[in-house]
């Protein structure tokens, strides 16, 4: 077999992989978005969960340390020289 046959062969091949992959990603996003979010959040959790990491409840938090964090973070930023 002549190398260009051979490469030609090879390219077939591969557009017919990838054709094949395209149509099960087509039908795996078909199947996705029949999912609700709340659904998928459970899932999430329940992985996480399986997986050993703990669920954090995140919410804001307004103390009235602002000014200490603001004086801490001005000292720091004196007390590095910039480079000229």
């Amino acid at each position: 077999m002549n190398t260009n046959e051979e490469l030609l062969e090879l390219v077939k091949s591969l557009t017919e992989r990838i054709d094949g992959l395209e149509t099960k990603i087509k039908s795996l996003e078909v199947l996705a978005a029949d999912v609700p979010e709340e659904t998928m959040v459970a899932i999430a959790a329940a992985v996480a969960a399986f997986l050993g990491e703990r669920a954090r409840r995140r919410q804001p938090h307004f103390t009235t340390t602002a000014r200490t964090w603001m004086a801490a973070t001005r000292r720091s930023q004196h007390s590095h020289n910039p480079v000229l």
